[in-house]
Formats: structure tokens, sequence, C-alpha cells
């Protein structure tokens, strides 16, 4: 069974119904005995980072996301998702993330000439390059398409848990990998067929 952490923000639904079309059992849940006893999880989101940092603590749920990813079950991260696990974000000021992952959550500087023709929040379908392959994306093809909404992203301490990194004004890093964990910048449930892959590769896999 897989548990999709509800902590009052995202798409939970979306979510939840792409890992039923490809043959999964999910639940959304925000009681931590279930989480911690589901041999997958997700943690997804959409929204501002300590908003969601502190709705995490308000429910009582960050200790079963460091219980969940230090037993070795795999981890997906989805969008904000991705951002919480690293050390701190800096929306609305610096918070304090899950610091599961040295690193910082950074805003696109939309003051950047490299950004003279693009717009902040980068929404839309765009090309992921693989640096190294997890086994969620081990069908897709390297510069495949996925569709992202977001203004913020990661910048990891440890280059070598970058998985995939996308092109928008600059190079920055749209996946990561460490041990049990991967999570993403971009939303797999909105990216069609090869979103729903990636779910159903996560579905499958063993601690």
């Amino acid at each position: 069974m897989i548990a999709i952490i509800d902590y009052g923000m995202g798409n939970l639904r979306s979510v939840q119904k792409g890992f039923e079309r490809m043959g999964h059992e999910a639940v959304v849940t925000r009681e931590p005995k279930t989480i911690l006893s589901a041999g997958r999880v997700v943690l997804p989101g959409v929204g501002a980072f300590p908003d969601c940092m502190r709705n995490l603590e308000q429910y009582g749920l960050i200790e079963a996301v460091h219980k969940s990813i230090r037993s070795g079950k795999p981890f997906l991260g989805i969008c904000l998702g991705l951002q919480l696990l690293f050390t701190e974000g800096e929306e609305f000021g610096v918070h304090k993330g899950l610091d599961v992952i040295k690193g910082r959550v950074v805003r696109f500087n939309s003051q950047d000439s490299r950004f003279k023709d693009l717009k902040v929040p980068h929404m839309g379908w765009n090309t992921v390059t693989i640096k190294r392959r997890p086994p969620a994306l081990k069908d897709i093809p390297d510069d495949s398409h996925f569709y992202f909404v977001h203004s913020y992203y990661v910048v990891p301490e440890d280059k070598g848990v970058v998985s995939t990194t996308t092109s928008y004004g600059m190079e920055f890093v749209s996946s990561v990998w460490k041990d049990n964990i991967f999570a993403v910048q971009f939303h797999p449930e909105k990216s069609q067929a090869l979103g729903l892959s990636i779910l159903k590769r996560f579905g499958e896999q063993k601690s």
C-alpha cells in the first residue's frame, strides 16, 4: 500500500488517481500509524514552503516522514514535497525544512538577463535531462517532457544526489535521488503517459 501524506496542501486526489490508474492501492492519510505501516510513502505538495512546514508540524507528521525515510522504504517527493526535504527554504524569509537533504530552496531571479523572455513562475511542459537513473525512471527516455509549476528550485550541497536537470533560463535541478528517496520538481500525475510510468515504477519498488 502507498501512503500519500495529507497535510492540507496540494492536489492529493490527482496523485492518488494516478497510482490507481497504474493498478496500485494508494490512500490519502494524515495518520502517522498508517504512514509508518505503508510499503511506500509519497510527500506531495503545492503551496508556500513555510505554510507546508507549519502544517506538517501541526499534524504531527514530521517524525513520521523521518521514520519512513530511515526505514528504507521507497519515498517519493513531488513538487513542494521535493523542496521540503531540504535544509531550508527562502520563500517569505528563511525557513527550516526537513533537512533530509542538505541544501537550499531558492527563487528564480526574474531580474536576471537570462529570464528576459521568460516568466516566473516556470509553468508548463519542459524537458528533463537524466544525470543518474533511479528505478522510477527506468522507462523514461532522456529529454522527455514533464509538467512544471514552480517559482523556486532546489540547490543541493552534494551534487551527487542530482538525478535530472532542466533548462529554464538556467540549468536547475529537477529531481534528486538519494538512497530510498526519489523526489521531483515536476508533476508526474499531470505528465500523461510518462508521468504515470514513473508512478507505476515507484509503486513496484521494494525496500
